[in-house]
């Protein structure tokens, strides 16, 4: 393997190892910590992160207030304070070492409030900010103004360009690289564009090529780029390490920290991501985001593939061959919908299906009794953790804090699911993310016979190869 030398990011020499981040309390101050304490880039995540009590243990974010508005300002306090406690914890873990990042989502409820937040409270201990789901054009304004350097994340050179030139032009001096995650490989949310088949996917090698030869039209040709997604063994990757095309390049892993000893995930989910096998990672567009996601194809995910089977198309009124009546709901409103789907709907019922919830798009979705009942209470309860959700109509633009669309029973509340399997909740019963390369682990003779590395030992581990 080619030798993998310190790059410029950020303006300090750093190891072109970077930890990615994941949401909701699965990327902490101790795998951010003891990353850069191996000379590699950590990053916590600022999405929905734990604070502490006292004694040391997790403050679980309960709700109280009585509107999805107050419960959204709730949201974003508890944001800022664990973003501030994630901070800390990285920058003792680290002992000086590396660099700390913070990831933040822009498409999450209140994500301009909650960085800002972070930043002030745990000023001097966060050396860079990542960013990505969406087009965080205010992202360089917040770096500028905290004297911190800026990540974005970007899935095509098409994106890069839009963002450079409507904003991050203007701040240039605080651009410490760009990520570019592959919207087939990597876990999480998924960039995908209308115009790129989630079917078809493409080397990434030619899009990083395409980015950096628009990175070098505006004068950044020595910025790195981080690659994203997919990213195993570096000599898998030899061809990109001191290519003069490429320029300097460093590499993000996202899936593989989960399996060290400071992951704050369960046993039981690092037991099962040892024993994935290929396939068993979906690529998906349930998410309330709208953007495509890559999750393990558990329980979770196979109801909402059913639920969304059981879906029928119907009119307000006899339309076409939508001529049979249907009632939908206590009242029993009369929707009109085909023969052949009045059929489906019988058998739906008879197995037990026997709700019937609209969808924005003039379809019934059919469900239990008892899954109509929780749809309906997780979007009563909605707290606002994205800046839109489709599941439950929230958007955090005043007046309305509306988005203007029907709530959508095909998706699912992210942030309810993403507390609770990172709280050790069900590992079949809610949403795993991980990357398209976790079956790997159990192929990985590293990891024989159950051995789990501290994120240090990954670090030295990845450096010297197989």
């Amino acid at each position: 393997m080619k030798a993998i030398n310190a790059i410029l990011m950020g303006g300090v020499e750093v190891l072109p190892l970077v930890e990615g981040g994941k949401g909701v309390a699965i990327s902490t101050g101790a795998t951010c910590g003891g990353w850069a304490s191996g000379g590699g880039v950590g990053t916590f995540s600022a999405v929905n992160a734990d604070a502490y009590d006292a004694q040391g243990r997790v403050i679980r974010q309960i709700y109280h207030g009585k509107t999805r508005r107050e419960r959204h300002d709730e949201l974003v306090a508890y944001g800022i304070s664990g973003g501030i406690a994630q901070a800390r914890e990285a920058h003792e873990r680290a002992g000086g070492r590396g660099r700390i990042h913070a990831n933040i989502l822009w498409e999450m409820g209140g994500a301009e409030r909650v960085i800002r937040g972070v930043l002030e409270g745990a000023k001097g201990l966060i050396n860079g900010i990542t960013c990505g789901a969406g087009m965080p054009y205010k992202l360089s304004e917040i770096a500028r103004e905290f004297r911190v350097h800026y990540y974005p994340i970007v899935s095509s050179a098409r994106a890069f360009g839009a963002l450079w030139k409507r904003s991050y032009s203007k701040t240039r001096e605080w651009l410490g690289g760009v990520v570019y995650e592959d919207p087939w490989l990597a876990g999480g949310h998924n960039g995908l564009s209308n115009s790129e088949d989630p079917l078809k996917p493409e080397a990434p090698y030619d899009r990083v090529l395409k980015l950096r030869q628009q990175m070098r039209e505006f004068g950044l040709g020595d910025v790195p780029i981080i690659m994203a997604g997919g990213v195993w063994w570096l000599e898998e990757w030899e061809d990109w390490i001191g290519n003069p095309d490429l320029g300097p390049i460093a590499f993000q892993f996202g899936t593989r920290p989960l399996v060290t000893q400071e992951s704050p995930i369960s046993d039981a989910w690092k037991q099962k991501l040892l024993t994935l096998q290929e396939g068993d990672v979906l690529l998906q567009r349930f998410s309330p985001t709208g953007f495509y996601s890559s999750a393990v194809r558990n329980d979770f995910l196979r109801d909402l593939e059913a639920r969304s089977e059981r879906q029928v198309a119907f009119t307000q009124e006899a339309l076409g061959d939508h001529v049979c009546e249907y009632g939908v709901g206590p009242r029993k409103r009369k929707v009109w919908v085909s023969a052949t789907d009045l059929q489906r709907i019988q058998g739906f019922e008879a197995a037990g299906f026997t709700e019937a919830l609209r969808t924005p798009d003039n379809t019934l979705v059919f469900v239990t009794a008892e899954n109509a009942r929780e749809i309906t209470k997780d979007q009563v309860d909605c707290m606002g953790c994205l800046s839109s959700c489709r599941f439950s109509n929230w958007a955090q633009t005043e007046p309305d804090f509306d988005n203007g669309k029907k709530a959508d029973p095909r998706s699912f509340c992210i942030q309810k699911t993403l507390q609770d399997i990172s709280h050790d909740g069900s590992l079949d019963n809610n949403l795993m993310f991980a990357g398209h390369n976790a079956f790997r682990f159990g192929r990985d003779p590293f990891y024989s016979n159950g051995f789990i590395p501290t994120a240090k030992q990954l670090v030295e581990r990845i450096l010297t190869g197989r």
